[in-house]
């Protein structure tokens, strides 16, 4: 056999699907087989693509081994000549392997090949080519002077950012999502050391076949598409710290000595600089936008209150301190009922804010109908004051969307915005999965890919110039007579803010990724579960905390009415900090929104009579469970089986 390719999978099935269409046609004329290995995924990734890849083997791991030892978990089973170690977030271009296998036929010192890459947005990945950590180039990176002078020989050495992407290099480093490998060269130097689980096994393995005399090579002749941020976010504090440690274990087991100390130290204290730069940055796009948000909403009160003092009620005095104190906590409640709306997830909608309004007007009302009379002073000051607060959020979050720092839920613009590369039939089959997922009115029409076509909009080489007038933001390839090289090759081209979507003809998913730091967007036949939206989960997650606050300051009645109630405020505590959940599902839960374990199950039984039931009955609930979660329901099954939450 000419190739195996090894594949590890963690809760990724879609992107996974979107790779193995891309690898069937890549492996086209070779004699290949291909590997996946899942890593104790909870998405049901094997179930869901066993049946479009049959000829895929599948080993389904009962734990997260990590990335090295899932990798030789999949090598003990390949028989290739070749080994291509690959990572599911990944497309092929359909000459990549043949490239790579021509290379190595002419090139006898090759050991490694790993090949250009570019993102979802079509920018160059940098970690295409590398070389080996050091003290100093890590400090360069860490810093940011790798970035500030990218092809500098000095400053941008860890990236080889002088040498030209474009074309084929000699390098140290190859990067562990596209690694092609000589399986008589694994043989010699052995597979990736299990000693690292996520990041630096690349590292350790190029450097042992360049120990032993064999050469990486950076293979420019093929690209392919690595979305990324599937796993650890890019850039996070954890992505740091592991991508980091895992330097500071390469450095220690193959220089040693004082050397591995300086890099050791200088890493720690690197890790600790960029945790601090990056908990800070953290604080800030997190409370960002709604700081914002308050210094509005407190003007907005501040100023209806001027213009009610002034001129609906200039007899009634309003003390300063007062009504400051009172605007602070409406102000605070208004945040916190927003955030639990939904206000502060990742796409805007119009609904959201409407509702986040209304809730927390009646919230403010209520809590100010609570004060005591001479703390009272105007409820038309909370009431106008909420609604132009709604009024001035509206045109925030209008100007940040037009300028494009916000992006609004696909089913709230009001526009189409969709273009579809592809041909009539495939754009057609696109048309009927849009409309099954009630988005069919988001398309704007067809771009041609086989040069002129009167019933196109435009060719897709034209593409960038229809962009503004059509109001087009995402482009979706069809991946079918248009094929991954022509796509691959395109991306780049495209000299617009069209955010790119990617579909295998045939398949079930529709997959992208805008920034190779966030994870990615995904589109797919099946259920939807209310239970997989932020804001669902907060308002889950809501009920269990003031529920178990509720039980916890009325303790002593636990005593007289629950059966158990020392069982019970154990729970209770268990729930508050987040190790259980009231209500949750009464099966192993394949495929389903993960969720904690749980004391009751969605019928309202309590969790150790799930084997009461047939296994398909419980997992139907389940099912219906995460499809239309209600949070006044969990209320209902908690409140009605009070007594017996104990047990």
């Amino acid at each position: 056999m000419t190739v195996s390719i090894i594949i590890v999978s963690y809760n990724v099935k879609y992107f996974l699907e979107q790779c193995l269409c891309s690898v069937e046609k890549a492996i086209k004329g070779l004699d290949a087989e291909v590997i996946v290995v899942d890593n104790a995924s909870v998405d049901g990734s094997v179930a869901y693509l066993q049946e479009s890849f049959p000829t895929v083997r599948y080993i389904a791991s009962q734990q997260n081994l990590g990335f090295a030892k899932a990798c030789n978990l999949g090598l003990s089973q390949a028989q290739g000549s070749y080994i291509l170690f690959l990572n599911p977030d990944t497309l092929l271009a359909e000459d990549t392997l043949a490239i790579c296998l021509d290379f190595f036929n002419t090139h006898p010192q090759a050991g490694a090949i790993g090949v250009r890459m570019i993102d979802g947005s079509g920018q160059f990945l940098r970690e295409s080519k590398r070389s080996f950590p050091a003290p100093v180039t890590s400090f360069y990176k860490l810093t940011g002077l790798a970035r500030i002078f990218p092809h500098s020989r000095r400053f941008g050495k860890y990236h080889l950012g002088y040498l030209p992407q474009h074309t084929n290099h000699e390098v140290d480093v190859l990067a562990g999502a596209y690694m092609l490998v000589s399986k008589a060269v694994l043989d010699e130097v052995g597979s990736f050391d299990e000693t690292f689980f996520m990041y630096g096994e690349d590292v350790d393995l190029s450097y042992r076949i360049q120990k032993a005399g064999y050469k990486n090579y950076y293979v420019a002749d093929t690209t392919i598409v690595h979305f990324k941020g599937e796993s650890t976010k890019r850039g996070s504090l954890n992505y740091v710290k592991l991508f980091y440690q895992a330097m500071s274990l390469f450095v220690r087991k193959h220089y040693g000595g004082t050397k591995a100390d300086i890099f050791t130290f200088s890493i720690q204290l690197a890790i600790g600089v960029r945790a601090m730069l990056t908990a800070v940055a953290k604080l800030i796009r997190k409370i960002g936008l709604p700081a914002i948000d308050a210094i509005l909403i407190l003007v907005c009160f501040w100023l209806v209150k001027s213009i009610w003092a002034n001129y609906v009620r200039p007899e009634v005095p309003y003390s300063a301190k007062l009504v400051g104190v009172s605007f602070l906590v409406f102000t605070l409640i208004y945040l916190t009922v927003s955030y639990y709306a939904g206000l502060y997830n990742r796409y805007y909608r119009k609904a959201v804010l409407v509702r986040s309004t209304f809730l927390a007007t009646l919230v403010i009302l209520a809590a100010y109908a609570l004060l005591p009379e001479h703390l009272r002073f105007s409820r038309g000051i909370l009431a106008f004051g909420a609604l132009l607060a709604f009024g001035v959020l509206s045109l925030w979050r209008w100007m940040l969307i037009k300028a494009g720092l916000l992006q609004q839920q696909i089913e709230d613009r009001d526009k189409p915005y969709l273009l579809v590369a592809g041909t009539p039939g495939e754009y057609e089959r696109i048309q009927q999965f849009l409309n099954a997922h009630k988005l069919g009115d988001k398309l704007i029409g067809r771009v041609a890919v086989n040069g002129e076509d009167p019933t196109a909009l435009t060719t897709i080489d034209r593409v960038s110039t229809v962009t503004l007038p059509l109001h087009a933001t995402e482009l979706l390839f069809c991946a079918g007579t248009y094929s991954y090289k022509d796509i691959l090759m395109q991306l780049p081209k495209i000299k617009t803010n069209l955010r790119f979507r990617f579909h295998a003809v045939g398949s079930s998913s529709i997959v992208g990724s805008d920034s190779s730091s966030n994870s990615g967007e995904v589109l797919a036949t099946g259920s939807h579960f209310k239970l997989d939206r932020p804001a669902e989960r907060r308002i889950k997650r809501l009920v269990d905390v003031m529920t178990s606050v509720l039980f916890l300051f009325t303790t002593p009645l636990h005593f007289l009415f629950v059966e158990k109630p020392g069982t019970f405020l154990y729970y209770c505590l268990l729930v508050l900090f987040g190790r259980r959940t009231w209500v949750g599902y009464g099966t192993c839960a394949m495929g389903l929104p993960p969720l904690r374990k749980n004391i009751l199950l969605p019928n309202g039984w309590p969790k150790n009579k799930a084997n009461a039931m047939r296994e398909e009955s419980m997992a139907l609930i389940d099912h219906y469970y995460a499809s239309d979660y209600d949070a006044m329901q969990d209320l209902a099954l908690i409140m009605k089986n009070y007594q017996h939450l104990g047990n």
